[in-house]
């Protein structure tokens, strides 16, 4: 691991025991005033609010400065206009406080030379006192194992995810605080989100080294526009990707948009097809939207990494099966021909009229032990490595009792297996559908709308345990997360 200045003191953006808001406000419509709010409705610890010209905040002792604070500072939330960040930056220095976390816009991103000089006054100072600071011009950190929640967005106007293993680190406020908003919409879960705005001092490589070793993320995202530094970002990809999966969506593909990120953060936006190979040579796996970075995310964070590039098609839908199959195919993963030996056991629980080649189509008149048999045939025949399963829970045959016996036996089977098999779904319907979709989600096997977002997560999965054996860090991973106690534990399939 390659040091960083203040790499311990990164902890204290995430897990303070005492914070102090710069710029608390009673007005409720006041950026001051909702961060004050956010904090103490679930934050655990201990929290200042700093205002020179009130009492209380919210019905807690308000503080002159944060120098009049009794005890200690962990972390420090900067809401005061952009002239007066440095003097209360210089004052936290002064207390002690080794963390910051400036919210306040009107630096580098303006493209002003009093923007620009701001900001470089804000790293000096930091830099004198040992401070490591995050932005400005964020959102902030929202950690929900400890309530740490220090955005500024109404709670009634969005929805917080709760507790789960996937971090994102967004370069875009705004953006991020969206998907946060989506992810809970759609049920997943986060370790640490951290807007980095300006990225002044604390930078994606900074929090990469950090979440590489924290026990709470299994998968780490990026929303990125650009980086300063790019030889130590690509170093430390190199060192991370062989332990945990990154997920990158780089912005600015054209031209135009590599004009709006300079406009939007005064970042380095840099040409994308460096990027896109800078991606392929360090194991970070690209993503080309919102939709497909959580995809990609959820997949690696219930499954294990296939150990190759086939895939099984399990689909009670034939039309679906074919779509499936081109959708796999177009991504580069192979859809082999299975054996005549795995071909005759599965002639052997099916349907007559059923298909049991590759796609393996068990018909809309298939029975609940017909998908629970195939699944375990097509796990055990060493023929395929990974498993998209297309099941049509409306059709007659299909029962709500599928779900706990299909994980009963895929958690069998992989308890058994020396590699277990990852397996995806695709289920497109309504409510009934989305029902049975989100029960199979919440047993550990991550489900799409569609099946082209299921093979695209299933190619996740290839790839990423490719990158693995590459790395040569393939069984140690497996070892380490994903062998059959721990894949079961952590998928809850125990």
């Amino acid at each position: 691991m390659v040091y960083v200045m203040g790499y311990g003191l990164i902890e204290k953006f995430f897990y303070p025991d005492s914070v102090a808001v710069v710029g608390a406000s009673r007005d409720p419509r006041k950026v001051g005033y909702q961060l004050l709010y956010n904090l103490i409705t679930k934050y655990r610890g201990v929290v200042y609010p700093i205002n020179p010209y009130v009492d209380e905040v919210l019905g807690i002792k308000a503080y002159r400065s944060v120098m009049d604070v009794p005890g200690g500072i962990d972390l420090a939330v900067v809401s005061v206009p952009a002239q007066s960040v440095p003097s209360a930056l210089e004052e936290c220095g002064l207390k002690g406080v080794k963390a910051a976390i400036i919210i306040s816009a009107g630096f580098k991103e303006l493209g002003t030379s009093e923007g620009v000089e701001g900001e470089k006054k804000v790293v000096e100072i930091a830099r004198r006192f040992g401070m490591r600071v995050v932005g400005p011009n964020c959102m902030g950190v929202y950690v929900p194992k400890i309530g740490l929640n220090t955005t500024f967005l109404n709670p009634e106007r969005m929805d917080f995810p709760g507790h789960g293993n996937i971090a994102f680190i967004s370069q875009s406020g705004a953006f991020g605080i969206a998907v946060l908003d989506w992810a809970a919409m759609r049920g997943i879960g986060i370790s640490k989100f951290i807007s980095l705005g300006n990225k002044c001092d604390v930078n994606e490589s900074d929090i990469l080294n950090y979440l590489v070793e924290d026990g709470d993320t299994q998968v780490i995202t990026l929303y990125i526009e650009g980086v300063e530094d790019g030889k130590e970002f690509v170093k430390t990809l190199k060192e991370v990707t062989p332990l945990k999966p990154v997920i990158i969506l780089k912005a600015g593909r054209s031209e135009e948009g590599v004009r709006a990120i300079v406009s939007h953060t005064g970042s380095l936006a840099g040409s994308d097809a460096i990027y896109d190979a800078v991606f392929k040579q360090s194991g970070a796996i690209r993503a080309l939207g919102m939709d497909e970075l959580f995809d990609m995310a959820l997949s690696l964070a219930l499954q294990p990494p296939a150990k190759g590039m086939r895939v099984g098609i399990l689909t009670v839908g034939g039309g679906s099966g074919v779509m499936a199959t081109d959708a796999a195919v177009s991504l580069g993963l192979r859809v082999p021909k299975l054996s005549d030996r795995t071909v005759s056991k599965l002639r052997d629980v099916l349907l007559p009229i059923a298909s049991p080649y590759n796609p393996v189509d068990v018909t809309g008149s298939a029975r609940d032990e017909h998908l629970i048999e195939s699944v375990e045939i097509l796990m055990r025949s060493g023929e395929v490595d990974a498993i998209i399963w297309i099941p049509y829970f409306m059709a007659p045959g299909i029962t709500s009792e599928l779900v706990s016996s299909f994980i009963e036996r895929v958690r069998k089977v992989n308890n058994e297996l020396e590699i277990p098999i990852p397996i995806v779904g695709a289920a497109t319907g309504g409510y009934y559908t989305q029902k049975l979709s989100t029960m199979v989600e919440r047993e550990g096997i991550p489900m799409y709308p569609t099946v082209e977002r299921a093979a695209k997560a299933a190619w996740t999965l290839c790839k990423y345990g490719e990158w693995l054996r590459k790395s040569r860090t393939y069984a140690e991973y497996v070892n380490r997360f994903l062998s059959p106690t721990r894949y079961l534990e952590k998928t809850g399939l125990s």
